[in-house]
């Protein structure tokens, strides 16, 4: 799948998946009431298909209306890396103590289901393969038994994410597995 981060979002939720309220507009007056409902300070984010928005002016926080329309009226129209964004996600903006990142996919070659996991989130991935591959744990997965509890607390574990947050943490990878197979059928 190819989605959106709005739509990916709206795809996790519908998989009971938690993600923070926000509304998927095209116009900077929809981004302003948008934030109306939401609350005082939210995230307007750039949704195009290509990493790097922050960087590019992308994603800004916004503290109250004024500062919605500023940012809203910059993003809707940039051209980030040849995309021009044309839809803005206007998110309630969360305090984050800790990212992760998580993510499957098909590993052709052993016909099975790649996880991969990391306590290294909110930054490129990539460049985290390329200088720390050791943080990013990976877990095969027979795709006839799928993801067992038991095998993804010990993923969270290899991974070195906070102990506290890992029953949690396990019930969100299993839906996210769950989300991934029967997204992919």
């Amino acid at each position: 799948m190819d989605l959106l981060e709005y739509q990916g979002k709206q795809f996790f939720a519908s998989f009971d998946i938690p993600v923070s309220p926000g509304e998927a507009v095209t116009t900077v007056d929809d981004a302003v009431a948008a934030a109306e409902r939401i609350g005082k300070r939210v995230v307007i984010k750039a949704q195009v298909h290509v990493g790097g928005r922050g960087k590019a002016g992308g994603v800004k926080l916004a503290n109250n209306a004024d500062e919605t329309r500023e940012h809203a009226g910059n993003i809707i129209g940039l051209d980030i890396k040849g995309h021009v964004v044309k839809t803005v996600w206007v998110e309630f903006a969360s305090d984050i103590a800790e990212e992760y990142y998580a993510s499957f996919t098909l590993d052709r070659s052993a016909k099975k289901h790649l996880g991969m996991l990391s306590a290294q989130g909110g930054v490129e991935i990539e460049a985290v393969a390329e200088t720390d591959p050791d943080a990013i744990a990976k877990i095969w997965i027979d795709p006839v038994e799928g993801l067992s509890e038991t095998d993804a607390r010990a993923w969270v574990s290899a991974a070195n994410l906070n102990p506290a947050a890992n029953d949690g943490t396990v019930d969100i990878l299993l839906k996210l597995y769950r989300a991934y197979v029967e997204g992919d059928a």
